[in-house]
């Protein structure tokens, strides 16, 4: 009766349930039926896709034993509880079926469907076989979105820059496949993106994604950025001069570097010199050494293959030449005429100092009598202020000479007991000095120097002379002897001094004392030229007004005279 009841057609039964499980985790089927009090045992079965059961579980309600059936996909792996709970450990694939608990009464048999579905969550998307580089304007493959163990299958989407890709005829190819595993029955999933780039996608991300279902509902992950090394030709050359410099001068380095916008940039190019049509194929820098000013001139590059594609630049190089004559060590004689000149010769207006003994001049020497003071060491500079380092200087070393002048001077003691003779000496080189005396007297002070400055120094004694003596001043140099002698009186005869020699500082004194008193001199002549001018036409027009009153006095006369005759005829 038994196998009879079981192949009865008409079992109550609820409606479906599905139960949604992870894969690898445990899948829990509550029987949903309310256990009867005349149960007799409660088993589990699943349907085949042939709907032929497959019995895997039993339960006695007397015995409260369970059975399991020898079913090799789950064998170690269910747990049937009290209430009729079946559970499934570590969910697979497979286990996605129709599973019915069934509760066996005398007189009946209730059954209560339930539907499992396994989700497996796919692994996170990777771009691999990424492309190298892209280049523009060629649809190019740029890499494969790889998802694996997913089930159910997902759908992958591509991204630019966060917003998604979509197919676009000769730009956007996106080709899908997925594979499943025939063991594990999880999917891989494949798709592959060729794409046309543009310069817009320099440094611009790519990803894709994974959409998925599971357990919870849809979700979906993310790849990992892709940034792509974009390949596009060169639109535009530029040339440039290293190192960067204000100005460039004789003598310096040049290097020449030409760059082009394209990526990779190019490697090679052609430099045009000034002056040469033909270009000079080099690397990307062209080095010019020890330039000279002829090197002044427009530079250019030009790409290999597209020569009119091309740069320029305009150099420079600028130069300071400096002559001075007469230069070095020069040697004139005092009262000489001596023409300096500093002639210049720059690339743009130079600056020009003099310096004598380190003291700079205010203007440029000129020598139309040479003095002692005008020797020194000269030196003339000359600068480019905006080019660093272009400086020149020469030097002048003059040296005056002269033979040796002597002048002599005496002078008597207030206290009228000495008198102090002095041998004002001038010329160059320093001339010695030496003194002698023809008479009697004694001499107080013999060694008293004056110092020696601009060619000049006097020495002078005291002496106290008991009768006339004469004093001799001999000064030597390398040019000549000169001798110089004065006739003193004795001490006891008054004699008239001589003027002590003016220095050049009170020479130069005098001098403009004189030339302020000529000024006033002359000044005042004309002034008085003046107001003799004004004078003289003062008086001549005073004569002229004098005449023309005389006259007019003498036409009124000659009118009363005619008007007394008038008068005599009428009577």
């Amino acid at each position: 009766p038994l196998c009879l009841f079981w192949s009865s057609k008409f079992f109550p039964s609820l409606g479906w349930y599905t139960v949604n499980s992870a894969y690898g985790d445990t899948i829990i089927m509550p029987c949903r039926l309310d256990v009867p009090q005349n149960l007799m045992f409660g088993k589990w079965k699943y349907e085949k896709p042939d709907g032929s059961p497959v019995f895997i579980a039993f339960r006695s309600s007397t015995k409260k034993s369970v059975q399991y059936d020898d079913v090799p996909e789950y064998k170690d792996r269910l747990s049937l509880s009290e209430n009729y709970t079946l559970s499934i450990s570590n969910a697979r694939i497979s286990d996605e079926k129709r599973f019915v608990c069934m509760l066996v009464t005398e007189d009946n048999v209730f059954e209560a469907p339930t539907i499992v579905k396994v989700f497996k969550q796919p692994s996170k998307p990777e771009i691999v076989s990424k492309a190298l580089f892209l280049e523009t304007e060629q649809l190019k493959k740029l890499g494969d979105c790889i998802s694996e163990d997913s089930y159910p299958d997902g759908n992958i989407t591509w991204y630019r820059n966060g917003k998604v890709l979509h197919p676009l005829e000769g730009a956007v190819v996106i080709i899908f496949k997925k594979e499943m595993d025939p063991v594990t029955q999880l999917y891989t999933m494949t798709s592959t993106l060729e794409y046309k780039t543009t310069k817009a996608d320099i440094q611009m991300p790519f990803t894709c994604s994974v959409t998925y279902y599971g357990p919870s509902g849809q979700k979906t992950v993310y790849s990992d950025q892709a940034v792509f090394d974009i390949y596009y030709p060169t639109e535009q050359v530029t040339i440039q001069v290293l190192p960067p410099k204000n100005a460039i001068k004789e003598g310096d380095n040049i290097t020449l570097k030409c760059l082009g916008n394209g990526n990779p940039p190019p490697e090679e190019f052609l430099f045009y010199l000034p002056g040469q049509p033909e270009g000079i194929r080099s690397s990307n820098t062209f080095t010019l050494t020890d330039v000279r000013r002829n090197a002044t001139g427009d530079y250019k590059c030009s790409l290999l293959d597209k020569k009119s594609m091309i740069a320029s630049t305009t150099i420079t190089v600028h130069y300071l030449d400096l002559s001075l004559n007469p230069s070095g060590e020069v040697t004139r004689q005092i009262g000489d005429a001596l023409p300096v000149s500093c002639t210049i010769s720059a690339s743009r207006n130079a600056t020009v100092v003099w310096m004598k003994d380190n003291i700079r001049l205010r203007s440029s020497p000129s020598f139309s009598s040479l003095h002692y003071q005008d020797a020194g060491n000269y030196v003339c500079e000359t600068a480019l202020q905006e080019v660093e380092g272009l400086k020149k200087r020469e030097s002048l070393t003059l040296i005056v000479e002269g033979k040796p002048q002597i002048k002599m001077t005496k002078k008597t003691d207030p206290s009228g007991l000495s008198k102090t003779i002095i041998c004002h000496v001038e010329g160059f080189p320093k001339p010695a000095i030496q003194w002698t005396i023809t008479g009697s007297g004694s001499v107080i002070n013999q060694t008293e120097e004056s110092p020696y400055i601009n060619g000049r120094y006097y020495s002078k004694i005291i002496i106290s002379p008991e009768e006339n003596v004469t004093l001799t001043c001999t000064a030597e140099n390398q040019l000549e002897r000169t001798v110089n002698s004065l006739n003193v009186s004795a001490i006891s005869i008054p004699e008239h001094d001589e003027a002590d020699e003016i220095s050049d500082e009170n020479r130069e004194k005098v001098n403009d004392q004189a030339k302020l008193i000529v000024g006033i001199v002359v000044g005042l002549l004309l002034a008085a030229l003046v107001a003799g001018v004004v004078y003289w036409l003062y008086m001549k027009k005073s004569k002229t007004a004098s005449k023309h009153v005389n006259k007019d006095l003498g036409n009124m006369e000659e009118n009363k005279k005619l008007e007394e005759n008038n008068h005599k005829t009428e009577a």
